[in-house]
């Protein structure tokens, strides 16, 4: 038989051995984890050296040389001084800051500037010709579908892009598909009224 002096000594060992084995493996995901960390920091130290980007704006080509982690609406504003886009929630949820990317409404604060380089982007500095008004600002105008005007450079960008999907056909629509561009100061009324204005001049465009 084995002696209980030798039977104490393998049970021992095996404890010794079992914790030892334990506090192994909960040490390899802890090391893991920190070298994880480690190169995350590295990654996200690297992600604020500056860019060289080309940004097509209303048809003129900038080059800017940015924090790659710049959003589209703060390249316009602080880095090319178009300031007509403006800084509402900085969430996406009030369409202060719509622009159009390829004749597509995207709400710029939520957009990087890298993702849209080489892209044709208009903002409403661009929609004018000369001293002559779109046709939308011209109805935002004339249907006095604004009080502060601090929405309306989104509201009328926006408005083109909904006339131009289709949604523009019944007052309805209308409100459904501007229904991500907040007006605090309720003038939605005169917004369809505008909308309804001016997307007979924006049909006729697209058909020639």
């Amino acid at each position: 038989m084995t002696d209980p002096e030798d039977r104490a000594l393998a049970s021992s060992f095996n404890r010794r051995a079992f914790i030892g084995g334990a506090a192994g493996a909960v040490a390899l995901p802890l090391a893991a984890k920190a070298a994880g960390d480690a190169n995350t920091t590295a990654v996200a130290a690297d992600l604020s050296l500056p860019v060289d980007l080309i940004l097509q704006i209303n048809g003129a080509t900038k080059s800017l040389d940015i924090d790659s982690r710049t959003t589209l609406l703060d390249a316009l504003r602080e880095h090319v001084g178009l300031t007509g886009s403006k800084k509402g929630c900085d969430h996406g949820q009030c369409g202060a800051c719509t622009v159009m990317v390829n004749g597509r409404r995207v709400l710029s604060c939520l957009t990087l500037a890298l993702t849209v380089q080489d892209q044709p982007i208009t903002t409403i500095e661009g929609l004018s010709q000369g001293d002559q008004l779109h046709p939308m600002q011209q109805a935002f105008i004339d249907q006095d579908a604004f009080q502060c005007g601090y929405c309306t450079p989104g509201q009328i960008v926006s408005a083109i892009a909904c006339v131009k999907e289709g949604h523009a056909t019944t007052d309805s629509d209308i409100r459904e598909f501007m229904s991500g561009n907040i007006c605090r100061c309720a003038a939605y009324p005169n917004i369809v009224a505008a909308v309804k204005q001016a997307a007979p001049a924006l049909s006729d465009e697209q058909k020639g």
